[in-house]
């Protein structure tokens, strides 16, 4: 079978369109050279190997042979895999949003061969449907425009461009963050809050973790009752729906409808990661063991089915299953996942299989009735009915080995190191909360991977993407910001301090890369991208918090713990910098707001004083952990080693012993520490 110049390349994504007969170019030099070459606009085509409407036109499209012959004769068409390059993604998708007013992949934008972007949309079906052009039409209406209205293009192309650069630029007005801010965030989701299902707005419902952060740290600072409600009702809602996997554990990526009841199918690292942080959070604050055993489900699809034998962990799962001769009605969005009731009672038995319908809402003839394209005829979507009684763990584990079975859905095998990030901090503050040491083990394997094979310590630069032996794309802010977080997060989980020395100098190398020194705050990729027409500051937490929100509560973290005014000036510039565009929408920026919400609250530091594995020593860490404390650092000395570096830091340290031997809990507030105590009881009090 024939082959293009996307088989050269590492990414899945650009792999599945390697035997496409259009002549993809990867996004580089090669491509923007033939543009200007052959006098060609440029079409780009960006997406990831899990996305189902991806797959939907490359089928339609990019194999068929007359709409290729066209694009090779007209075009020089690049693929970008959003994941591997979120920097050429962010520039197009901003543009894509303006023009249309939305956005999503596939993301379909035609360039000018100075990569400047005149016409884009997403999904293009082949041909005209609803009165609207399909993609062949597109492509001749284009290549139309370009031969006989090329300096409008060219001009049209510039001034969006022109347009665009202004726009990011309008937030350098230097009007800061304010209370009022956090509290318009609030009142937004309060007024978007479905109080009957959980979650904000209308169908289809996206989980956004960034917004369930907010308000537990709305509830933990301004004792707002509701903030909590919403959280919590949510994260039950979604945990019940069929969103989530009650066989395998974990969440497919979004709701279709309002309940939280039919989902999009794949399943992706970075839901995975942030959401187990919420219920551990929510865990915390109630006490519900449900929340908590939603957060151990995750862990164990994660660590199952997404970990490397190297230790990292893979980017997402497809919601289509790969195609299986041997199982031919195994196909189709979701069929890994679906099951009829003859399938539950095979593998149950009828009796068996009676009390899991009724627990899992599973009908006789499925269970989705609102199924415009039959997609689902048959066939149920597992979801909590009725409460489950005791045998229910028994007979999911059954179903789980047999679902095991089934041709799996593809999966997208490469270690990105922001990602990979989120699910380290996630897996750290998992094995302090819930005491589990194989979490810890875990996220410590997958830190030793980034350190050993995508990080020089010599030059401190940090690599994106890792897959089959080979690291390569140099890092974003991103990938520095969250592998940052997560070394401090393993901290407060190991307290091993070279966690925090590495942190340290990632910060100090995404600072000397990202940030804008003039305005304040920081662009998502380094100044000498040459293939980028624009350099984005990006402060939306949507899917993803942005790498700013998490920057600048590392800074606020590491100012903390190190003392250094300067990372506490830098986070101040941040917020200087974002706050217009904050101001805008706060809404949109939930997880910077949490950042904010930290540096406005007292500066509490937990320093505690004993031998790390003393059984006294682990006492008064779980009183520690029981409790919710967002806006605290957590530092142990435990040798005289550890107290010279974090009396280097902090020189109260050095005035802090232990109390006869025994470990001693010291809490300090702006700078004022109380009498240091002993037991867990006496540090709950202090910690209340």
């Amino acid at each position: 079978m024939p082959v293009n110049r996307l088989a050269r390349e590492k990414s899945p994504y650009l792999l599945q369109h390697a035997h496409n007969p259009v002549n993809w170019y990867p996004w580089g030099p090669e491509a923007f050279e033939t543009a200007r070459r052959e006098d060609k606009p440029i079409f780009l085509s960006v997406g990831y190997s899990t996305c189902h409407w991806c797959h939907v036109m490359e089928r339609e499209s990019f194999e068929n042979e007359a709409i290729a012959g066209y694009l090779n004769r007209h075009f020089v068409s690049v693929k970008v895999d959003r994941e591997e390059r979120p920097d050429v993604d962010r520039i197009y998708m901003t543009f894509v949003q303006a023009a249309t007013g939305s956005g999503g992949w596939p993301m379909s934008v035609f360039l000018t061969p100075g990569l400047e972007p005149f016409f884009g949309g997403t999904y293009f079906p082949p041909d005209n449907r609803y009165g609207r052009a399909g993609f062949a039409t597109l492509l001749e209406r284009i290549t139309e425009a370009w031969n006989t209205q090329r300096e409008e293009l060219v001009r049209s192309a510039g001034n969006v461009l022109a347009e665009l650069r202004a726009h990011l630029e309008s937030g350098d007005s230097h009007a800061g963050l304010d209370a009022a801010l956090v509290d318009s965030c609030f009142y937004t989701l309060r007024r978007t809050f479905d109080t009957a299902c959980g979650g904000f707005g209308g169908a289809p419902k996206f989980p956004r973790p960034a917004a369930l952060h907010f308000l537990l740290r709305y509830w933990a600072g301004a004792g707002n009752a509701e903030a909590l409600d919403m959280a919590v009702k949510t994260l039950k809602a979604m945990a019940a729906g069929g969103m989530h996997d009650h066989l395998g554990g974990g969440f497919h990526r979004y709701s279709v409808d309002e309940r939280w009841f039919v989902p999009h199918f794949e399943k992706m690292l970075y839901d995975q990661a942030q959401l187990a942080i919420s219920y551990l959070e929510a865990y915390q604050i109630t006490g519900d063991p449900a929340l908590a055993a939603v957060a151990r489900g995750i862990f164990e699809y994660v660590l199952r089915d997404l970990r490397s034998p190297e230790g990292g962990f893979y980017s997402a799962e497809d919601a289509d299953s790969i195609a299986d001769p041997a199982q031919p009605a195994i196909k189709g969005e979701g069929a890994f996942y679906l099951w009829t009731k003859a399938e539950i009672e095979h593998v149950l038995g009828a009796e068996d299989a009676r009390s899991f319908a009724e627990w899992y809402g599973v009908e006789e003839d499925g269970n989705v009735h609102d199924d415009p394209h039959g997609e689902f005829r048959g066939r149920n979507i597992l979801y909590q009915a009725a409460p489950p009684g005791e045998a229910a763990g028994g007979m999911r584990r059954k179903l789980l080995q047999a679902r095991s079975a089934r041709p799996r859905p593809h999966l997208d095998d490469k270690i990105l190191t922001a990602w990979n990030g989120l699910m380290i901090s996630a897996l750290a503050k998992g094995a302090a909360i819930l005491d589990d040491t194989s979490y810890l083990d875990a996220a410590r394997g997958a830190a030793r991977l980034v350190l050993n094979r995508l990080y020089d310590p010599r030059t401190g630069v940090l690599l994106r993407r890792y897959r089959e032996g080979e690291a390569a794309i140099e890092g974003f802010l991103d990938d520095y910001a969250f592998f940052a977080q997560a070394l401090l997060d393993l901290y407060e989980a190991d307290f091993d301090l070279s966690h925090i020395e590495t942190a340290l100098s990632l910060t100090d190398k995404a600072l000397n890369l990202f940030e804008d020194r003039a305005a304040g705050a920081f662009f998502s990729a380094p100044p000498d991208a040459a293939d980028l027409v624009l350099r984005v500051k990006d402060e939306y937490d949507g899917a993803e918090p942005s790498g700013n929100s998490v920057m600048v509560l590392n800074l606020l973290r590491l100012a903390e713990i190190t003392g250094q005014a300067r990372l506490r000036s830098a986070a101040g510039r941040a917020f200087a910098a974002l706050g217009p565009r904050v101001a805008e929408a706060p809404v949109a920026a939930p997880q910077l707001l949490a950042a904010f919400q930290f540096a406005e609250s007292p500066r509490r530091q937990i320093i505690l004083v004993g031998a790390k594995g003393a059984p006294e020593t682990r006492a008064l860490l779980r009183a520690v952990r029981a409790r919710f404390l967002p806006h605290s650092v957590l530092l142990l000395v435990d040798s005289p080693a550890t107290r010279q570096t974090l009396g280097a830091w902090q020189p109260a340290v050095h005035d802090m012993p232990a109390l006869d031997g025994r470990c001693a809990a010291y809490v300090c507030e702006n700078y004022a520490c109380r009498l240091p105590v002993s037991t867990p009881a006496q540090l709950g009090e202090l910690l209340k």
